[in-house]
């Protein structure tokens, strides 16, 4: 592992799996041991830290599902302990609002969580059903506001857009409740229809482009004039409360993934070169609790690491220095350069950053296919 590292832990329970979710998650069972699953995690952070040899704290901390909010604080707070998180790290938690009545937030506040990622989607009611969801909006509001009394000071509410038969009002009116309860941080992301999904096998009619477009347009001056700072495709944020966790995957950083189904990213020298490689553990809950210690490890091409880098970076709207291409991937930027100046002259890369323009934002799958080999 190469300088400051991240830590992902995945908890893989819902109450009911969203139609278009395509995450590693499980419906919960009333005989679900939360006790099994955080000693499993402390023994899938031990193997790999051994294995891997793995020295550094973490500088930030996500928990992610699944619904994590349904995991005991205690056991949380032991999973946590168990961890080298460096002083003054962003923890963040992601929370279900409908899972609220499960959260202790004061409790989730003293084991180690300071960040909350609220899964809002929609403040509409019948959109929520739409989407599955098992929460009402007014749970989110009052999520919300228990989570600010309790000492939540960094808050991010998740917002869906492109809703199944969305107007371009209900967009809006959605994005102006959000804004109203003044979060730290909103993630206002299209929806999307993704493979072995209950929507990819049953596709629910979706606004058409020119409505797509309009809600973006609309949407992306409303968060402007709200003072949220638009640095990553969907990521908009008040001064100072960028997620941090999140710009470490953009930039190509390194993480650690334990958990269920979780990934990880860790690079090594090997002989003077850079090899970076990527982790996954198994899927399926109660084989993983059977083997914590298990993590499947394949080191990423050198011809494929271009590719794997641009996707991340250029989707912060700054991007990265030309010399982090270098420094992240281990390939000197003469690998990428004749393609990147063909892209500069169509006015879609930055020639002395690498970052979009702000037209290349809007074609980045575009622009992130042209480093495929």
């Amino acid at each position: 592992m190469l300088g400051q590292c991240a830590l992902y832990i995945h908890f893989p329970w819902c109450i009911v799996k969203c139609p278009y979710c395509d995450f590693n998650s499980h419906p919960l069972k009333e005989r679900t041991d939360f006790a099994d699953y955080t000693t499993a995690l402390i023994k899938d952070w031990q193997s790999q830290q051994a294995n891997f040899n793995l020295t550094e704290s973490f500088a930030s901390v996500f928990v992610g599902g699944g619904t994590p909010s349904l995991f005991d604080p205690k056991n949380l707070h032991q999973t946590l302990s168990a961890m080298p998180i460096a002083p003054g790290a962003e923890v963040t938690m992601e929370l279900n609002p409908g899972t609220a009545e499960y959260t202790l937030f004061q409790d989730t506040l003293k084991a180690g969580v300071n960040r909350l990622s609220i899964g809002a989607q929609s403040f509409d009611n019948h959109a929520l059903k739409r989407l599955g969801r098992i929460h009402r909006a007014d749970e989110t509001v009052t999520a919300f506001e228990l989570a600010r009394k309790d000492g939540f000071s960094n808050i991010n509410l998740d917002i869906m857009w492109g809703l199944p038969g969305q107007t371009v009002t209900q967009a809006m009116t959605d994005l102006d409740t959000a804004i109203a309860l003044e979060p730290d941080h909103i993630s206002w992301y299209q929806l999307t229809i993704e493979a072995k999904t209950e929507f990819s096998r049953r596709t629910p009619l979706l606004p058409v482009d020119a409505t797509l477009a309009e809600i973006e347009a609309r949407g992306l001056d409303k968060l402007a004039l709200a003072g949220y700072a638009r640095y990553e495709v969907s990521a908009f944020t008040k001064p100072g409360k960028h997620c941090q966790h999140n710009v470490n995957y953009w930039s190509f950083g390194d993480y650690v993934g334990i958990g269920a189904g979780a990934h990880g990213k860790l690079s090594s020298r090997q002989s003077g070169t850079l090899r970076v490689s990527r982790t996954t553990k198994f899927s399926q809950p109660r084989r993983y609790l059977q083997s914590p210690q298990v993590t499947q490890k394949t080191t990423v091409a050198q011809d494929q690491l271009p590719v794997e880098f641009m996707l991340n970076a250029l989707r912060q709207v700054d991007g990265v220095s030309l010399e982090h291409f270098s420094n992240a991937t281990g390939l000197p930027w003469r690998t990428v350069e004749d393609t990147w100046e063909a892209l500069a002259d169509r006015g879609l890369v930055q020639e002395n950053q690498c970052a979009t323009t702000a037209l290349g934002l809007r074609y980045l799958d575009t622009i992130v296919a042209e480093f495929l080999v």
